[in-house]
């Protein structure tokens, strides 16, 4: 079968191995509850309502994939969505990595999205799908920036810091999950970027280093990343809202 005829799959990778330190000490940031429901179980059904896609992988941490594994065993899921728990590594990049080796041979499109943006809309997730159908090799949803941006030297925590320049806001985007991508070129990415230290946070960044042209779709606000507490008591606010209007 020639790789035009082949049919489009697309799975997603959820890396939720993270302890998310910035919310404070406690379960790992994925297993924080959001309206009663941990905030992974909201990324999976996030993107298990994409009817574009087949197959979810969780990474969960090394030490966790039974907990998790039960976590989503007792929350309802989409039946027609197969969910995969597979062990993390060190890094976020490393975790991604895992989450890609684990996809079967049919699998010709991937997702990678953040256990922490939970509310992201299916309609996000669609165009995202979309895009890569459509033959762009790296998608990111994005928003237009709301404040001014500037650019700093930076100095010690809580001194002062000199301005050396202010990017035009226009030409400035807010990135958000989940980022698609031809699955053979992100694979690329990974094998050859070497990233130092924590390892690659983005995984857009990555593939525009190889020199391909990433594109952005527009993003959505509810696809918030929930990182600190403040960011926690607007999600759920969003959710109330959702849940009140919804049936969700």
């Amino acid at each position: 079968m020639s790789d035009e005829s082949r049919p489009h799959r697309t799975a997603a990778v959820i890396p939720a191995a993270g302890r998310g330190v910035r919310l404070g000490p406690g379960a790992p940031k994925a297993l924080r509850t959001l309206g009663g429901t941990p905030m992974l179980i909201h990324a999976v059904r996030a993107m298990a309502r994409s009817r574009a896609v087949a197959l979810v992988v969780v990474v969960a941490p090394a030490d966790g994939t039974t907990e998790v594994r039960r976590l989503l065993d007792e929350h309802a899921l989409p039946e027609r969505t197969e969910i995969l728990v597979v062990p993390g590594g060190e890094t976020r990049q490393e975790s991604v990595r895992a989450g890609l080796d684990a996809l079967p041979a049919d699998i010709t499109a991937v997702l990678i999205h953040d256990a922490a943006r939970p509310l992201v809309p299916v309609d996000t997730v669609d165009s995202v799908v979309e895009a890569v159908r459509d033959g762009a090799p790296a998608v990111v949803p994005a928003l237009p920036l709301a404040d001014t941006v500037k650019e700093v030297e930076p100095g010690r925590p809580g001194e002062p810091e000199p301005v050396v320049a202010t990017p035009v806001r226009a030409r400035l985007r807010a990135v958000q999950t989940p980022q698609g991508f031809d699955l053979a070129t992100l694979r690329l990415a990974h094998e050859k970027i070497a990233v130092d230290g924590e390892g690659a946070t983005d995984d857009a960044g990555m593939v525009e280093q190889l020199g391909v042209t990433v594109v952005v779709v527009p993003g959505h606000e509810e696809a918030f990343k929930v990182t600190r507490p403040l960011d926690l008591v607007l999600a759920e606010a969003v959710l109330a809202r959702r849940r009140a209007t919804d049936a969700y």
